[in-house]
């Protein structure tokens, strides 16, 4: 089942074609609207006039998150206030927080992609979606809830946090799906375990999980903890919220991206240089359709790449892989380049493991240092120490052989390292403290 079959069939050709129409019509509408992108735009010496076909988007200049924090907060908006309905903001830990605006037609092409996106997991009116994802000023729970609204699903507006709450609800309501961080949705596991409660035995058939990179490995021990199908979610407030991107249940490979309402390209992160699809690169999207708040070329400098080829399932946009990690959470461990999701990758295919760890990087001298703490479960927790010893002496040398960098690691005991309700913190730099 497609939701929006029209457009998410259309021909290559086709949807190039309304890319291109819609392009033209943003960058005419933001360099006379928008003080900041008429200024870049005459900086970088292009007019909207010189966007005659796709590949001129090159031409235009970058938009990075430090410009959302510069024209804090409404700078960038394109429409007056009064057209404002909502607004939304990150969370702000490093400086001020980046703030978009939405439209009254913005709240609604958002419900849209978001309803297509349940629909692309197998749900229909039918369902009951429990939405885990904070409400509030984080679009990820508000997003979610009117997506399921226009699908015509029941929705329990549960928001993060309240985790006995959540499992007695899981229990009692019935949900059939369920919309959260992949990391939280484990963490439920974990205390429904510890409540008496079999997670197994829950209605849930479907988890929508988002906001933070994860691994294959994850994905494996969500559905073998939960029985459920685990899929992946794609989206960023800047661009809109939750709903850029989405995988399907019929393909589960690769997250297909709403390209009649964005476009995407692929970067090198260090150059800007414009990849081929098909090589790893860092993110890059310009909206098409939003009124509000219109973004030209948006640096996400998260790391992917982009899957042309044709999917079962019939959709023809094209897919993206799923994040591996961002460009500024990449550690580079003594010229080694590692994301915490590889880590994660090791550490989850060897029994024993609790999926929960935490890197510690450091600097001893001039030298990075990498420590993996990482849970270990009960069984192997109450082993002799030299056992422990030999699992600690395993993990390094797969860390090492695997990823080509050297980690102390240390196994700690069960409920050891804090559970988040949002995003996970797996890494602690403290080379910048």
């Amino acid at each position: 089942m497609i939701y929006n079959e029209e457009f998410e069939t259309l021909p290559r050709e086709a949807i190039e074609a309304l890319q291109l129409k819609r392009l033209q019509q943003v960058v005419g509408r933001v360099y006379h609207t928008v003080g900041f992108y008429r200024k870049s735009f005459d900086n970088a010496g292009v007019t909207p006039d010189d966007i005659r076909s796709l590949d001129d988007l090159k031409r235009l200049p970058f938009t990075c998150k430090q410009d959302l924090r510069d024209n804090y907060p409404f700078g960038l908006f394109s429409v007056p206030m009064s057209s404002i309905v909502r607004l939304h903001a990150s969370s702000g830990t490093t400086g001020k927080p980046t703030v978009v605006g939405y439209t009254q037609r913005d709240v609604e092409t958002w419900a849209t992609l978001m309803a297509r996106s349940f629909v692309s997991a197998g749900l229909s009116k039918n369902d009951i979606i429990h939405n885990a994802y904070g409400y509030g000023l984080f679009t990820g729970g508000l997003g979610a809830h009117y997506g399921a609204e226009k699908l015509g699903a029941s929705v329990i507006p549960m928001s993060g946090g309240s985790t006995k709450k959540q499992i007695m609800l899981l229990q009692d309501f019935g949900p059939t799906a369920i919309c959260c961080t992949p990391s939280y949705l484990l963490f439920l596991a974990e205390s429904g375990k510890e409540m008496g409660v079999d997670m197994k035995s829950l209605r849930l058939r479907v988890g929508i999980l988002g906001a933070e990179p994860w691994s294959e490995r994850m994905r494996e021990q969500i559905e073998r903890e939960l029985d459920i199908t685990a899929l992946d979610i794609y989206g960023l407030s800047e661009i809109m919220g939750p709903g850029v991107a989405m995988e399907c249940i019929e393909g589960r490979n690769g997250l297909h991206i709403n390209e009649d309402h964005f476009i995407v390209e692929t970067i090198d992160p260090a150059t800007g240089e414009v990849l081929p699809w098909g090589t790893p690169g860092e993110l890059v999207f310009t909206t098409l359709t939003k009124e509000a708040f219109p973004l030209i070329r948006y640096r996400t400098k998260d790391i992917s790449r982009l899957m042309p080829q044709v999917c079962k399932c019939g959709r023809t946009f094209v897919r993206m892989e799923r994040v591996s990690g961002r460009s500024d959470d990449m550690l580079i461990i003594r010229g080694v380049n590692v994301f915490p999701s590889q880590i994660e990758s090791v550490l989850l295919g060897i029994d024993g493991l609790e999926p929960h760890y935490l890197l510690i990087v450091d600097r001893d001298g001039s030298l990075d240092t990498l420590e993996v703490q990482v849970e270990v479960s009960e069984k192997i927790f109450s082993d002799e120490i030299r056992e422990l010893q030999n699992m600690e002496k395993r993990i390094t040398k797969d860390i090492k052989d695997y990823l080509g960098v050297t980690a102390k690691v240390k196994l700690v005991e069960p409920n050891t390292l804090q559970r988040f309700e949002g995003k996970a913190q797996r890494v602690l730099d403290k080379r910048n403290i």
